[in-house]
């Protein structure tokens, strides 16, 4: 089984901005643009979600990594958002030069953009992604004429949902009819329906999965056995285009924060996890608790793989589950700056797609 990405509908204020960004009319932000090198100062606007699985995000940011390794020529401009479309719009507006996002938004936009606006630098993280039901459901079986929660209709998890039932032989369709009803909503809502009994289950990322268990569900999937190796990617690091053609040393200089930010959240958890508490607390104002935090973080892994792998599968799952038609991803990954972040320090580096 797999995840994946899905496009979603796309208001005609979006597909303008596209076209700009698709163009080139769009400013990157900073000073000259061409194919040299950053002369003069550099504003490097940089968006995240206030979130667990953007983890290397919210840490680099708020330990100060990125600013470090960015030097004092580039100012660092965080932007937080809450959902995917939000991100990649103000990418395409030229409001953003590069985001952590998830793979669903990532082909949304190199499909949206012919294959122009953006490119994946670097993984972040992967996992962290669970079916939790009530505790009578057993089995696929169980499933048949229960109502199971995804985050909207098209995203990853609401794709691997209805791709994992079909293939336990169980229908869905976008309307919420078949064996088993698909009901997308907010993951703010779903403890609640949870717990009233509107519906069955949820397959939903973390805090979301610890949240239900804590309210009584148990996890019928855990969506790393899906994969090999159990990893696929729930993370990455995308950059516009344009930016990165003006800027290519800037963009390395951000590479290496993501790495070393990286480091810092695998081999100093309980510092990692206090930050991420206090940083969702002054971004959203409700602080996570930091006990849930530490109950989902070993779901996940914080890696600088992008996993290209899982992502081009999530899409054939997409297609296959009549949620989206078939992508070109040619072109989407350029590791050569993480793959020399990672020589820099003697580490593996990654296959380039």
């Amino acid at each position: 089984m797999r995840r994946l990405p899905l496009r979603r509908l796309v208001t005609l204020a979006t597909l303008a901005a596209v076209g700009a960004a698709t163009l080139g009319t769009t400013a990157a932000c900073g000073d000259s643009e061409g194919a040299g090198g950053d002369s003069g100062p550099v504003t490097l606007r940089l968006g995240y979600f206030p979130n667990i699985t953007h983890a290397p995000a919210v840490v680099g940011v708020e330990k100060g990594i990125f600013t470090e390794k960015l030097g004092a020529n580039v100012t660092l401009e965080p932007k937080t958002f809450n959902a995917g479309p939000a991100a990649i719009e103000a990418v395409f507006s030229g409001a953003l030069d590069a985001t952590y996002i998830g793979p669903n938004p990532t082909v949304n936009a190199f499909s949206k953009s012919k294959g122009e606006a953006v490119r994946v630098v670097s993984g972040a993280a992967s996992g962290g992604v669970a079916l939790v039901v009530k505790p009578g459901i057993n089995g696929p079986q169980d499933l048949k004429g229960k109502k199971i929660a995804t985050p909207q209709l098209g995203n990853t998890q609401d794709v691997a949902v209805r791709y994992w039932l079909k293939q336990q032989g169980l229908t869905t369709t976008k309307e919420g009819g078949g064996d088993v009803a698909i009901v997308p909503q907010e993951n703010s809502q779903t403890v609640e329906t949870f717990g009233s009994g509107a519906i069955d289950g949820a397959w939903v990322p973390e805090p979301f999965v610890s949240r239900l268990v804590n309210a009584g569900g148990k996890v019928l999937v855990d969506e790393r056995d899906l994969w090999p190796d159990k990893k696929f990617v729930i993370t990455n690091l995308l950059v516009s285009t344009k930016f990165l053609k003006a800027h290519p040393d800037v963009v390395q200089k951000l590479v290496d924060g993501q790495v070393a930010a990286n480091e810092f959240v695998n081999s100093k958890p309980d510092e990692a996890q206090q930050a991420i508490a206090d940083a969702i607390g002054k971004i959203t104002g409700k602080p996570l608790d930091l006990k849930l935090i530490k109950q989902a973080w070993p779901t996940l892994e914080f890696t600088n793989d992008p996993i290209a792998t899982s992502l081009k599968a999530g899409l054939d799952h997409a297609v296959e589950v009549k949620l989206t038609e078939p992508v070109d991803l040619d072109g989407l990954y350029d590791l050569k700056y993480l793959n020399n972040a990672l020589k820099a320090q003697g580490k593996p580096e990654v296959v380039q797609p």
